[in-house]
């Protein structure tokens, strides 16, 4: 039954996901002229009569929600993870990875409410140049470390031997500072050529290309659609399909039906993971290629509100992601809920001492001493 699961989220994921290329794909008559590229490119101008003014209030709501709901979340996500001692695992400090990653990108938000509502930046180059690089940074760690999550999945499943040495606490920490190194040097050009311009009063942070502007443009954007979006979700795809094959072929993994459990569990975490980021990402992508291989076209207010719709669709990724945690793994669950109501353990305690035991043992305190500690999966 659970690789059936399996089957359905990632058959319902592609479908998702082609449907989203299709409709995507009738918007290449039109450009959004909008100031930056990541997901902050909030000065936009259209060539209708009528203002975009009635949905700046949705647009800031929206933001606003995204900015409260992402912050809290991913915090709590980070604190739940280096509180519990059981809560460390390799799978755990890849996800811990992730939401710092977007937990930085949502304090930008703020910032950009604020240019949008201006229709300028006045915040500084310096911030500019900060801001810009977060955008960044945010894209390339997110979705370099869902690839690495997808191939530690991979190994567990298919490899469950090597899976002994290589999926480690430790080795996955150092994977995440590579993974932020990496990230660092994909996203150097954005800060290098971020930066503010001023043209009739109105401040742009925007990526200051060299001339010719058009085909540098056109060069990164293009680059970012490759590296940061097609050939990561390929070897995710490659890593599912043999994990699929995998848990198809075998009834069970590890000789343990509870371990086997367990990695099916996590397996179908990820894989929910991942799917949520593509559909929530691959909108505003797929726009901005179209923006950089459809130039000087007429932009209109619907297309602006739909553009405009998939910035906020992707910034939504990084407050969905804590709800998928909390709803899907039972060990964050719990940890969730001891944060959350810190007096229901104790109450529990008079009703069933077994039952406080088992939760106490599935979300302890930082007690690395403890013997009854489960080895992590």
């Amino acid at each position: 039954m659970q690789v059936t699961t399996l089957e359905a989220s990632l058959f319902i994921f592609s479908i998702i996901t082609w449907k989203l290329l299709t409709r995507l794909a009738n918007f290449s008559r039109f450009e959004p002229s909008c100031s930056r590229f990541g997901g902050g490119a909030l000065i936009c101008k259209t060539d209708d009569a009528e203002p975009m003014s009635p949905i700046h209030p949705v647009i800031v709501a929206v933001y606003s929600l995204v900015f409260v709901v992402g912050l809290v979340g991913n915090c709590l996500v980070m604190y739940v993870i280096i509180r519990y001692t059981k809560m460390k695992t390799a799978t755990n400090i890849y996800i811990l990875n992730l939401a710092v990653a977007d937990a930085l990108v949502t304090t930008t938000i703020p910032f950009q409410s604020t240019d949008f509502l201006l229709s300028s930046w006045p915040f500084g180059e310096v911030a500019c140049k900060v801001f810009i690089s977060i955008d960044y940074y945010n894209m390339f760690t997110s979705i370099f470390t869902l690839t690495m999550m997808s191939v530690d999945r991979y190994v567990a499943v298919c490899h469950p031997v090597k899976a002994l040495d290589f999926r480690t606490p430790v080795k996955a920490k150092v994977i995440n500072v590579l993974i932020w190194v990496l990230s660092s040097t994909a996203g150097m050009p954005a800060m290098i050529l971020g930066g503010t311009k001023t043209n009739n009063g109105t401040t742009e942070c925007a990526l200051q290309f060299p001339e010719p502007y058009s085909y540098w443009d056109t060069l990164m954007k293009i680059c970012v659609f490759i590296f940061a979006f097609v050939v990561p979700v390929i070897i995710i795809s490659v890593c599912y399909t043999l994990m699929i094959l995998r848990l198809k072929s075998v009834r069970l993994l590890s000789g343990s039906r509870e371990k086997d459990r367990n990695l099916r569990r996590i397996a179908r975490l990820v894989l929910v993971v991942v799917a949520v980021f593509v559909v929530c990402w691959t909108p505003i992508h797929i726009f901005i290629l179209v923006k950089a291989l459809s130039p000087h076209v007429p932009e209109t207010t619907p297309v602006m509100a739909a553009y405009f719709f998939c910035v906020a669709l992707g910034y939504t990724n990084s407050s969905l992601n804590p709800i998928l945690y909390a709803f899907l793994d039972e060990n964050f669950k719990r940890c969730f809920r001891d944060f959350c109501c810190p007096g229901s353990r104790r109450d529990c305690q008079g009703v069933s001492r077994v039952r406080s035991t088992l939760r106490d043992h599935s979300c302890p305190p930082d007690n690395r001493g403890d013997p009854r500690q489960a080895r992590p999966v």
